[in-house]
C-alpha cells in the first residue's frame, strides 16, 4: 500500500478524501494488498460500486498472450471435497480462456503493448500429503507451491499461475487475516515470478463465500469457481500488484465484487463451451462499468 501511495500530494483533495476514506478500512479488505498478497474479501465485507474510477497503468508487468493456469489440490486423506468439485474446476480452466469474460483482460496492456488475450489449463494435481498445521499460513501455500512444481517439473513465468485449493474445514491466514473471516481467496507472487493464488474450499462457509444459484449441482465446487474466476482475472492484469488497479488500490475484480448477470437457462449467467458457470463480473474500463463480455 504505502508503494501505492506515492505522488498522493499531486492529487486532488476530492480524490485525497476518498483515498483517506478507504485507507482506514481494516487490511484484510480487497482495497489494498498486505505484503506480496491481495485479498479477495468475503461477501459481507465487500461493498457495492467499489473502488474509484477507472482502472490505471502503474508501471508493472501483465499476462501477455496465452497464460497457463496450475491447479493444485491439497486434499490428505480423510480430508472432504465434493464428489465434483476437481472437475468442475478443471472444467472452468478448460472453458475460461476462450470466453468473452477472460476476453475483457485484452484491453489491460503492458508498456510493451502486450495484454492477456487467453488462458489453458497448464496441469493439474492432487497432492494427498497432510497439512502442517490446522491453518495454513501464506509461506505453507507457497511452499505447497513450490513443492507441486518440484514433483510434476513446472516452472515459473510472468504468463504461470498456481492455484492452490485446500479441502473442507482447512482454513488459510495471510498475516492477521483469515480465510471465512476476511477474505475467500488472494492472489499474489513470492520469488522474482511465481504467481499463485490460496483458494480454501468455499463450502466451509458458504454464507461469507458462496454464490446464490449452482448451475452444476455443486454450490461447493460452484462457489469456488466463482472465487477462482476472480483471482485469475486479478493474476492476468496485475500480477505483481503493480499494474492494472484505480486509485485507491481495487483490481479489477474487486470492483466488480459479487456483481452477477442475470440467471439463464442453465442456472448460471455464462455459457462456455455448452457449460454453464456462475461467476462475477469484471471491470471494462471502456464502458466504465462491470461486465461479463470486454470488449
Amino acid at each position: 500500500m504505502l508503494q501505492r501511495m506515492r505522488g498522493l500530494y499531486l492529487l486532488p483533495l476530492m480524490t485525497l478524501a476518498l483515498l483517506v476514506v478507504s485507507l482506514l478500512q481494516p487490511l484484510s479488505a480487497d482495497a489494498g494488498s498486505l505484503g506480496k498478497t491481495h485479498l479477495f474479501k468475503t461477501k459481507h465485507q465487500a461493498s457495492p460500486n467499489a473502488g474509484v474510477g477507472n482502472l490505471s497503468y502503474h508501471g508493472g508487468p501483465v499476462m501477455s498472450g496465452t497464460a497457463r493456469a496450475y491447479a493444485i489440490f491439497w486434499e490428505p486423506g480423510g480430508s472432504h471435497v465434493s464428489s465434483t468439485y476437481n472437475s468442475l474446476i478443471l472444467q472452468y480452466f478448460g472453458d475460461v480462456g476462450g470466453s468473452s469474460l477472460y476476453h475483457n483482460n485484452t484491453q489491460y496492456k503492458n508498456s510493451s503493448g502486450n495484454y492477456p488475450s487467453s488462458s489453458v489449463l497448464g496441469g493439474s494435481w492432487v497432492d494427498t500429503a497432510a497439512y502442517p498445521s490446522g491453518t495454513l499460513s501464506d509461506a505453507q501455500v507457497q511452499g505447497e507451491v513450490t513443492h507441486a512444481k518440484q514433483v510434476k517439473g513446472w516452472t515459473s513465468s510472468i504468463d504461470n499461475v498456481f492455484f492452490v485449493f485446500t479441502a473442507k474445514g482447512e482454513n488459510i491466514c495471510s498475516g492477521s487475516s483469515c480465510s471465512f473471516t476476511s477474505f475467500c481467496a488472494y492472489h499474489g507472487y513470492f520469488g522474482s515470478n511465481t504467481q499463485y493464488a490460496a483458494m480454501p474450499y468455499t463450502g466451509t462457509n458458504l454464507s461469507a463465500c458462496g454464490v446464490s444459484t449452482s448451475p452444476n449441482n455443486d454450490f461447493d465446487a460452484d462457489s469456488t469457481n466463482n472465487v477462482t474466476s476472480h483471482e485469475q482475472m486479478e493474476a492476468a492484469t496485475d500480477p505483481h500488484l503493480n499494474a492494472w488497479y484505480d486509485l485507491v488500490g481495487y483490481e479489477i475484480g474487486d470492483k466488480c465484487a459479487w456483481q452477477f448477470g442475470s440467471t439463464n437457462s442453465q442456472g448460471g449467467d455464462v455459457v462456455w463451451n455448452g457449460h454453464a458457470y456462475e461467476v462475477q463480473k469484471e471491470w471494462d474500463n471502456a464502458r466504465r462499468a462491470c461486465v461479463l463480455s470486454g470488449p
